[in-house]
């Protein structure tokens, strides 16, 4: 498998070594035996190589280590972290009758040695193709001491991240202090048995991370454990003497991976690609703000993927305990309830509100009990006073899952996460207003079954009813009708009370963005997590929008099309609900000097030709013929691989069977994506679309806006990638972040096709089935694009320094979108 996609590690641990002795290295140190520096132990494999090295710039300094063979940077295991050997040759490792190792330095003295609790005369040291390195008894094989048992800042397949908790023993990871130095960091990863197992990362005597707990399947704060499940197996031990993370390699043909503990705490899953001789970085976590323990405080919920100047918010049903220092984005002081629980006495009316896919809390002030049902763990929790939530403590199997975990006290550090899990929240039953009761959010919100809820589940199968449109005589089911004709929309329609509940009354804090038509919002609809497109109230244009989407995009399928889940009219509110996608849009990661780092050459081609099969299909191989009119960056969503989804379809256009170009007196777009012929005349076809298509490219390739302020002597990006094609300097334009994993012969290909999309005449550009077949196969043969000259004039003149600045080129309406 190749894994030459992924990012390349960013700190090497850059080392020298000294030559092995010659002839044939051994794999095992007999009784009485010593290894002097310049002579190894090699696994049988040939997989690990134990020794003695120097850090780079260090050579004064000996560590006695082990190391991957093919990777001798790759150092798994440190023998004397705390004392360096200080004479350059003379170090020694020894076994001896007893069958403890000791490392001596060059005047005898030990530095550093094993333990063990039995000893043997006849015990031997063996480095196996594991890397970890035993000692054992001849006559018995028993293991008497060995490395696996003493982590250094890296996790192998086959080692324990865990501890006993019988006799107290811990296998942890600890980082070292610097590239350059092996001695023990201030950073450790080790495993929280407290109540669910839990990987946590301190600094310190800080806690700084946390994995989430085990949930059967992964870790709850890691969904993406799972996707790679093909290559590499996970499984948490609990046992009486032992409570442990371990992994190992799915297959034979799984590449070999390590976790290490790099020097500011950041664990990495590298993956070995003997291709290229390089690791490459698989995950790592922390991987954002959210991630940061306890960043909301108590009660609080993060979320990286809002488009509000503040990542936190309070569950619902709590407030800031300072909102002054909230607004001063400090929230780690978090929330409070706002209406106490009613809990005493025997008897209580409080529910349950779900929490829906989020990563679940701090669980070091829970109860667990791994045989409840969670119709017991809500019973349970419901009838102690001190419980403020609980979960299923493994979700593998039907009916939500099994297990119990309560949290009493606060809850801490909770974030949204895809592929997150439920957790349920305790309210006061005041708490449940009338906007939470309706329809779906029944789903949401569990109350004691009584009479009473008995008849709002009634209610409730009438509500189904009227809003799955089967009782046609609502109010808004109406309103849509007048609104949208007769129309066959294929798409449900949901209830405006619905969406104000799940986007707690369009809250900042569930805003995920704006644009020219109005805001889109987060909010969780029929158990799914969805985004809510809210048009501007009286909007003409959003009107329009809106139809556009509901009438026409509903009936597109395609993998790389935003999918359209529902709408909503009531009054002058005119709602849409899309697919959620955690990865926002293509701009907010292109354009952004950290982010875009996520983006490497595998990723932004991958985009590329999604992006051209998208708006093939669009052209011509879906059952209509749609023209967008407005792609942008900033319409190019990410999901969760990202993968791209094109959005935002108010300003598309069918074309009939026959049917080659259209011409409109009012123009809408976006300034720097427009066609010239769209602009200039109002024209537009497959051809307009072509032309967006390929400002992306050069976009994505460069990582500069159409319009970016850094061009100096050039109007715009097309202008600049131009003068590098014609000066033979085209790779110049590559961005300087994807020098590691570009390969260059795709990068000018594609810069060739993108320079093809955005020539002036429209009769020059190619089809996006051309493009698709120039992306995909390298054989296709390429014509010699024009320069892309009208495009820079109307900027010129737009700006009012061309020639022709004071004339009026026609009497069209031109509305311009913002650029974003």
């Amino acid at each position: 498998m190749n894994f030459s996609y992924l990012p390349v590690l960013i700190f090497p641990m850059l080392l020298c070594f000294r030559s092995s002795a010659a002839g044939t290295t051994p794999d095992t140190l007999n009784n009485g035996g010593n290894i002097t520096d310049g002579e190894t132990l090699v696994s049988s494999g040939g997989s690990f190589t134990l020794g003695f090295f120097s850090p780079t710039g260090v050579p004064a300094k000996r560590y006695l280590g082990i190391w991957f063979t093919a990777s001798p940077d790759a150092v798994c295991w440190v023998a004397n972290r705390d004392t360096a050997l200080s004479d350059d040759t003379s170090g020694s490792l020894v076994i001896g009758s007893t069958g403890i190792l000791r490392l001596l330095d060059g005047s005898g003295q030990a530095v550093w040695s094993s333990t063990t609790t039995s000893p043997a005369p006849d015990a031997v040291a063996q480095l196996l193709d594991t890397g970890n390195l035993v000692v054992r008894e001849q006559s018995s094989g028993s293991i008497l001491w060995q490395s696996f048992d003493h982590p250094s800042n890296t996790l192998l397949a086959g080692m324990r991240l865990g501890k006993n908790p019988q006799t107290g023993a811990e296998w942890s990871l600890t980082s070292w202090r610097a590239p350059d130095d092996p001695s023990p960091g201030d950073c450790r990863r080790v495993m929280d048995t407290k109540g669910l197992p839990e990987g946590v990362s301190w600094q310190g005597n800080v806690k700084v991370y946390r994995t989430g707990p085990w949930n059967g399947l992964w870790f709850s704060g890691i969904p993406e454990m799972p996707s790679y499940s093909d290559l590499f197996s996970n499984q948490v031990i609990v046992r009486p003497d032992e409570i442990a993370y371990i992994f190992n390699a799915a297959t034979a043909e799984a590449p070999i991976s390590r976790f290490v503990l790099n020097e500011v705490g950041v664990l990495q899953r590298l993956a070995w690609d003997p291709a290229s001789g390089v690791w490459n970085t698989f995950t790592q976590s922390p991987r954002d703000e959210c991630d940061g323990y306890a960043m909301c405080g108590a009660f609080g919920l993060c979320n990286v993927n809002t488009s509000s100047t503040l990542i936190c918010s309070c569950i619902l049903g709590f407030s800031p305990v300072s909102p002054t220092q909230w607004s001063m984005r400090e929230s780690r002081g978090g929330c409070r309830r706002n209406v106490p629980l009613e809990c005493g006495n025997g008897t209580t009316t409080d529910g349950f509100m779900v929490l829906r896919g989020v990563k679940l809390p701090d669980t070091d002030n829970t109860t667990v009990d791994m045989s409840s049902t969670l119709d017991e763990c809500r019973a349970r929790c419901l009838a102690n006073c001190s419980c403020v939530a609980y979960a299923p403590a493994d979700i593998r199997g039907d009916g939500g899952g099994s297990g119990c975990v309560m949290w009493k006290d606060d809850i801490v550090d909770v974030r949204y996460i895809e592929n997150g899990q439920d957790l349920y929240v305790r309210l006061a039953k005041s708490e449940f207003s009338a906007e939470i009761r309706d329809r779906r959010d029944v789903a949401k919100v569990v109350v004691p079954v009584t009479a009473a809820s008995l008849l709002v589940l009634t209610v409730t199968a009438v509500w189904k009813c009227k809003l799955r449109g089967v009782c046609r005589n609502s109010g808004d089911q109406s309103a849509s009708n007048n609104e949208l004709g007769d129309e066959d929309l294929e798409l449900p329609f949901i209830s405006f009370r619905e969406i104000v509940s799940a986007t707690n009354n369009f809250s900042e804090d569930c805003m995920l963005g704006r644009g020219g038509f109005g805001k889109v919002y987060m909010g969780m609809v029929d158990s799914k997590q969805v985004a809510i497109k809210r048009l501007g109230k009286g909007s003409r244009q959003g009107a329009e929008e809106f139809r556009n989407e509901v009438v026409l995009i509903a009936k597109l399928q395609h993998r790389n099309l935003v999918r359209l889940l529902g709408f909503c009219i009531h009054g002058d509110e005119k709602l849409l609900i899309y697919e959620y996608l955690p990865n926002k849009c293509l701009h907010s990661f292109l354009f952004d000097a950290s982010s875009k780092r996520l983006l490497d050459w595998a990723t932004r081609f991958k985009i590329i030709k999604g992006i051209a099969r998208g708006l093939l299909y669009l052209h011509q191989d879906s059952r209509l013929t749609i023209i967008h009119r407005d792609l942008k960056s900033s319409n190019i969503l990410l999901d969760s691989d990202m993968s791209p989804k094109i959005s935002d379809f108010g300003m598309a256009r069918l074309f009939s069977e026959n049917q080659q170009e259209a011409k409109t007196s009012r123009v809408v777009g976006t300034y720097g994506y427009m066609s010239p012929e769209y602009a200039m005349d109002g024209t537009f076809s497959v051809k307009s679309d072509t032309y967006s298509f390929g400002v992306i490219l050069l976009e994505i390739i460069s990582g500069l806006k159409i319009t970016s302020t850094q061009f100096t002597s050039f109007p715009n990006l097309l202008a600049y990638a131009w003068s590098l094609w014609n000066d033979d300097k085209a790779i110049d334009l590559v961005d300087s972040s994807l020098v590691e994993s570009c390969s260059p012969t795709e990068a000018l290909r594609c810069i060739h096709i993108g320079l093809l999309c955005v020539q002036d005449n429209p009769n020059s550009r190619p089809l996006m089935s051309s493009v698709v077949s120039m992306l995909e196969n390298e054989t296709t043969p390429l014509s010699v694009p024009k320069q892309p000259l009208y495009f820079s004039q109307w900027y010129l003149e737009a700006q009012g320094t061309g020639e022709n600045a004071n004339k009026s080129t026609n009497k069209m309406s031109v509305t311009v979108l913002e650029g974003r």
